[in-house]
């Protein structure tokens, strides 16, 4: 392979932001053509290896810029990355940070662009790198990123986002998995899939290994017969799986000299837990974010255990507590508690110091009075979202105040809401104290993220768990004591064998439950483990190896929040050694790339810190392209322009309520700006109506006939197969709160919901199954799905395919969720609006209900008789359902299953 000569090329700095998903190449479509787009994913014991490998050629006549995006996992380090044009390789080198960024430096100071890329996302940073290419000339651009996937809730979940931006020829996503101790259930999503897509998802499964492989062809990459230039691949794929676990809940793993050491038991009992939850309700919380807050607290109050103790702490310019002491979770302190959540009201400062001491002095005074139980764990939760600005408000001092009076008792986790809070201080706050800190995201999912947080935490399985092995056995060993143990999550250490290595490497896990000590022994054989890792389609060379390396790496970068400066000079030294001997992009090091000769600039991407985020609103799925025609000098930029109000050339987006506010600095092009293209303007907005439009009163002055209401659709329309009528429209006009539609328990199905009698909708609809045992929860704004006391929230009219073992669910553009199976009844969930606009309930496959379905739907698949028509009136007849009689009667309604506008329909209806 051929590489730059000297003097050929000139280096440009590419500091990059710890980037991670797939997504790839802006360019104009039919100019820059991405004619192969290939994701190779490994995933062996939890560490993934992700190639990205983009191929493009210039159809066009004149010289192109063209530019690789990629987003990639916050959590993944950047291993590679390459250009290939012309059959001349330009690689990327990592450097420590310094040394990039004085020749960073030096180009701004020539006046040179230099692209800074800062654009994160919550689980995604962005990469992107831009390069000339000559009429006809090909460039392949090649990235890898590794990462270890962590346990959230029961699952690992491997992220990639894709969004190419145009028709590939060549398309395919192979993702390896590899197991040793076995896969236990693997699960598929994507926000973009379709049917027709789905027929390019294969997916086959082994005990120890799975292969997921998306290789769609150009017509099923189509957007639609009319549209057949434009992709329908925009969004997210995700894998996620679980693997079986021992008795003893260990498993270890070697490797080429390495291991590593897997420990999440199984079947623990829940340790009770005693907690404060210390809500900020300073002025700026006011609106949207306390009413999210009152709504997550309510939901975390209710699932509280029955053995746990908790109080409230709210504040502001001042610090108040709910009761003087802590109470236990009974149905009764849980109630009145969300009546307290319910009234509480955002106004005045930000007392973080007092709120903090104040819920250290009631565990103290809980322990002096020895009203703690035996055995249980303190917690205390901080929600705020800015920094102090009444009673001590020097940050250094609160983390030495809250550290001191703490002293290694309790845990302190602190949830940062937005981005006008600090989140550097959080998190020192929260490491300091044996917690973890998390950003809250303002959007309309920040009540789903609070109680997920809370989930991770509210059920602690063991405490102080030490890890021990052998002295003589290993070295360089990672972290290996731990204060608490969650259920859902996983203990990971890793370490070097040393050169004596031992037949048989053994391990010790101790640790205390709820009243006793235990301790879990785990073996594990050399030979057989070295043997196990062979197979070069699942495993990369020396992957263990450099799971060591990411794992001490990403612990010793954490260990530098909470150090003085002498130790953690000393310990980004270490990191830093690490990331260049590994070749790992981190927040120490960066990556030079040369490119050839005449491309101006340098050009910096670094990994961002949390913190660099402040005081910006990010959103996901907003992208940015630029396009240079070197030979006609126009440029382009899609998403906006010079003569968009919300849009700057120079500084991107404009921060605004809901508005995408990222810097970009791109690379300039040569010679001077051409002229932009006219402004790119919105498509119009069309509203459908289905009643008559009003008169245009400044040039009519007659009134129109009145017309008469439009056709309105009943609350549920039920397919009855089998039956004399296969029809039946329902209106619930009578019920009264939360009702049950329909349960089947050889179904394995319930079915409830709240019916707005006045206009015949639902306020909400849920759906329960008991295999998988998932949760479907659907309201005007969102549908939230729960597995695994997991939650995750879905906008309706964005498409989502998902897959789990035993249950398929879908959702088009239409706003049509349907969760379905080969051997139950279809249930769909429609965001409907057309006339009686509203959520709305589809049954379909009903001849698979079961004898004992029951509720106030189910009870039609029943024993059902209809009368005889009445001979003085055809339009009435009786219906019997389980012997009792319901009125029947014949009128036109509208049916609303196959989405808007709706067709009419005559339709026997009954009202309950």
């Amino acid at each position: 392979m051929k590489t730059p000569a000297p003097g050929r090329a000139c280096g440009i700095v590419l500091v990059l932001l710890s980037l991670a998903t797939l997504q790839t190449l802006r360019a104009q479509k039919n100019d820059i053509d991405i004619y192969s787009l290939t994701v190779d994913s490994k995933v062996s014991s939890r560490f993934a290896h992700t190639v990205v490998t983009s191929r493009v050629v210039n159809k066009a006549s004149t010289l192109q810029e063209i530019t690789f995006q990629m987003e990639l996992p916050k959590k993944a380090f950047i291993t590679s990355f390459s250009m290939i044009i012309d059959g001349v390789t330009y690689p990327g080198n990592i450097k420590e940070k310094a040394a990039a960024q004085e020749q960073y430096s030096a180009a701004v100071a020539r006046g040179e662009s230099a692209g800074l890329v800062k654009a994160t996302g919550r689980k995604t940073e962005q990469f992107q790198v831009s390069v000339s290419v000559a009429p006809a000339a090909k460039v392949t651009f090649e990235l890898v990123y590794e990462e270890l996937l962590v346990r959230h809730l029961g699952a690992y979940e491997l992220l990639l986002k894709v969004q190419p931006q145009q028709l590939v020829k060549h398309l395919q996503m192979d993702i390896y998995i590899f197991e040793p101790q076995g896969i236990s259930f693997l699960e598929t999503e994507s926000t973009f899939m379709t049917n027709e897509l789905a027929e390019a998802l294969i997916t086959s499964q082994n005990k120890t290994k799975a292969h997921v492989r998306f290789k769609p062809t150009l017509s099923q990459q189509q957007k639609s017969p009319e549209q057949q230039q434009d992709t329908v691949l925009d969004g997210n794929f995700i894998v996620r799986y679980d693997v079986d676990r021992t008795v003893s809940g260990g498993s270890i793993q070697i490797e080429n000299g390495y291991f590593v050491h897997y420990f999440a038991p199984e079947h623990l009992a829940t340790i009770p837990k005693n907690v404060i939850f210390v809500i900020d309700k300073s002025g700026s919380m006011r609106g949207r974010k306390i009413q999210q807050t009152r709504e997550a607290l309510i939901k975390i109050l209710g699932d509280l255990g029955p053995r746990d103790q908790f109080n409230l702490i709210s504040f502001s310019g001042e610090a108040a507590q709910w009761k003087p002491q802590l109470v236990p979770a009974s149905a009764e302190n849980v109630n009145e508690a969300k009546s307290y959540a319910t009234g509480i009201q955002a106004q005045g400062g930000t007392n973080i110091n007092d709120a903090i001491l104040m819920a250290v002095q009631l565990l103290e005074r809980a322990n002096r009075e020895e009203l703690l139980p035996a055995g249980s764990v303190t917690l205390i939760i901080l929600l705020t979202d800015g920094d102090p600005t009444a009673g001590e408000t020097n940050p250094s001092r609160i983390q030495k105040n809250v550290q001191e009076a703490i002293d290694g008792q309790h845990s302190l986790f602190c949830l940062g809401f937005g981005f006008d809070v600090s989140y550097a201080f959080l998190e020192k706050l929260a490491l300091d104290n044996g917690g973890l800190a998390r950003r809250i995201y303002e959007d309309s999912d920040s009540a789903l993220q609070l109680q997920d947080f809370y989930q991770e935490v509210a059920n602690p399985l063991m405490t102080s768990v030490a890890f021990e092995y052998p002295s003589n056995a290993v070295e360089a060993v990672t972290r290996d004591t731990f204060r608490l143990f969650f259920k859902g999550s996983e203990l990971v250490v890793a370490g070097k064998l040393r050169d004596q290595n031992p037949d048989v490497l053994s391990a010790k896990v101790r640790g205390q439950l709820h009243m006793e000590n235990v301790t879990f022994v785990t073996e594990s054989r050399v030979a057989e483990q070295e043997e196990a890792f062979q197979s070069p389609r699942y495993i990369f060379h020396s992957f263990m190896e450099r799971l060591w390396a990411y794992l001490t790496i990403q612990q010793l970068l954490e260990q530098t929040v909470s150090t003085l400066d002498a130790e953690k000079q000393a310990l980004e030294a270490r990191a830093l050694n690490l990331s260049l001997s590994y070749s790992f992009v981190t927040p120490l090091t960066s990556m030079v790339i040369t490119k050839p000769e005449g491309q101006e600039q340098s050009q910096v991407a670094e990994k961002p810190v949390e913190n660099e985020n402040r005081h910006r609103n990010v959103h996901s799925g907003h992208t940015l392209f630029r396009y240079h025609s070197m030979g006609d000098r126009a440029s382009r930029i899609t998403g906006g322009s010079s003569a968009d109000p919300v849009f700057s050339k120079r500084r991107g987006w404009r921060g605004q309520a809901g508005v995408f506010d990222k810097l970009y600095s791109f690379p300039t092009r040569l010679g001077p700006p051409g002229p932009l293209h006219p402004p790119h303007l919105p498509y119009p907005f069309h509203r459908t109506t289905w009643g008559p439009t009003l008169p245009d009163v400044m040039s009519q002055t007659t009134t129109a006939a009145p017309h008469p209401a439009p056709i309105q659709p009943p609350s549920v329309i039920l397919l009855l197969p089998g039956q004399s009528v296969d029809r039946l429209c329902v209106d619930l006009k009578r019920s009264q709160g939360p009702t049950n539609l329909l349960s089947d328990p050889g179904q394995g199905i319930e079915v409830t919901g709240h019916c707005e009698t006045e206009k015949a909708h639902f306020s909400w609809i849920e759906v329960t199954f008991k295999k998988p045992q998932l949760q479907v929860r659907a309201s005007p704004e969102h549908v939230v799905v729960t597995r695994n006391r997991r939650s995750s929230a879905y906008k309706w009219k964005k498409t989502l395919y998902s897959v789990m073992p035993g249950l398929k669910m879908t959702m088009d553009k239409a706003g049509l969720l349907l969760l379905s199976s080969p051997d139950r009844v279809t249930i769909g969930l429609l965001s409907w609006d057309g006339p009686g606009e509203g959520l709305r309930l589809l049954l379909r496959d009903t001849d698979r209900f079961s004898s004992h379905v029951s509720g106030t739907l189910g009870q039609f698949y029943q024993d059902v008789l209809w009368e005889p028509l009445a001979a003085a009136d055809d339009s009435k007849r009786t219906l019997k359902v389980q012997g009792h009689d319901h009125s029947a009667t014949r009128e036109l309604k509208l049916d609303y299953q196959e989405g808007p506008p709706g067709t009419e329909i005559s339709c026997w209806s009954v009202e309950l």
